[in-house]
């Protein structure tokens, strides 16, 4: 049965857009009913509605990157795999205290490579926001990933994974459970896999809670999203002890994937469709498909040993001053 499509979230930089495509569909529908041949004003409508696009989105800010990144119709880890992959066998629990539903990751085939595809799930309605803890990983969602990677590495197959948090779960229970001591086993052990790692950041990527699962031969962000070690909110309210001046402080914090990649933070940026992820699933998950390859070959022509300490001296450079 036909079901209508869900109606489209808007940011507030979008309405001027959307109010166009809006004049636009009604001029069509007005030209079919009438039968009134309004073809140049359509289309000179259309090439106003193609600039202006362009114009908003060359030219967002800092803050309307972060709005962009947590879309509410953006495409999470899982879109991202079920779209990349013809099968996918997910995988569950750390073995230990049980299984954490904001990780997610399993073996997944892509075209004729088969991967470990590990990364952080968010959840479209209240009830899975519930269930995925907003995309906040425990200490056994990070333990979980460590044994992923382990499997992956046992197998000799290649790791990629997806990182969309706003941070690890800050809770007095993950705490008791030992939420730092997880990340930096992560991090320690990530240096040292020896299978290719490709990490993608495809929304959010905050604090410690997205880079326990960001060590890799390659970082890319894509286009709309950001890596920081603070929320823009959360330095707002440590800084000026207020939420309102969030915008100040994504700006102070440089955060954005152009940002990252003039920092050298990552390796490159990873092309949006017009207007954001959202729009087109399989034109943005082609594009990471070719990322992924593209850098796998390369990675796959050096030894473990080499590949290993490239990672290493790779993240040694970071934050280095001359």
């Amino acid at each position: 049965m036909a079901t209508e499509n869900p109606p489209r979230t808007l940011l507030e930089f979008e309405k001027p857009v959307v109010e166009l495509e809006t004049k636009l569909a009604d001029m069509k529908q007005m030209a079919n009913e009438s039968g009134v041949d309004v073809s140049e004003a359509i289309r000179t409508l259309e090439d106003k509605i193609q600039r202006l696009k362009e114009e908003t989105y060359a030219n967002l800010t800092r803050w309307q990157r972060v709005q962009l990144s947590r879309h509410a119709d953006r495409p999470y880890t899982l879109d991202y795999i079920y779209e990349l992959c013809g099968d996918f066998i997910e995988l569950h629990g750390d073995r230990n205290v049980k299984d954490d539903k904001a990780m997610v990751g399993g073996f997944g085939r892509i075209d004729n490579q088969t991967f470990m595809l590990i990364g952080q799930q968010k959840g479209r309605n209240t009830k899975l926001r519930q269930m995925r803890n907003f995309g906040m990983a425990n200490p056994e969602g990070y333990r979980k990933a460590l044994r992923l990677m382990k499997i992956a590495e046992k197998f000799n197959k290649p790791i990629v994974a997806f990182i969309d948090t706003p941070g690890a779960f800050p809770g007095i229970e993950a705490e008791e459970r030992g939420q730092g001591e997880a990340i930096a086993r992560n991090l320690r052990e990530m240096f040292m896999l020896k299978v290719p790692v490709i990490c993608i950041i495809i929304g959010e990527g905050a604090s410690g809670g997205a880079l326990g699962i960001a060590i890799g031969d390659r970082v890319f962000m894509l286009e709309n999203t950001w890596y920081s070690v603070i929320s823009p909110e959360s330095c707002s309210s440590i800084l000026w002890r207020s939420w309102e001046f969030k915008e100040q402080a994504a700006e102070a914090l440089k955060l954005t994937a152009q940002d990252m990649h003039q920092f050298q933070m990552v390796d490159g940026i990873i092309e949006e469709p017009l207007g954001g992820a959202h729009l087109d699933l399989k034109w943005q998950s082609q594009k990471i498909k070719e990322y992924i390859f593209d850098n796998l070959k390369a990675l796959q022509k050096l030894s473990d040993e080499d590949r290993v300490q490239q990672r290493i001296n790779k993240f040694n450079k970071i934050g280095v001053v001359q």
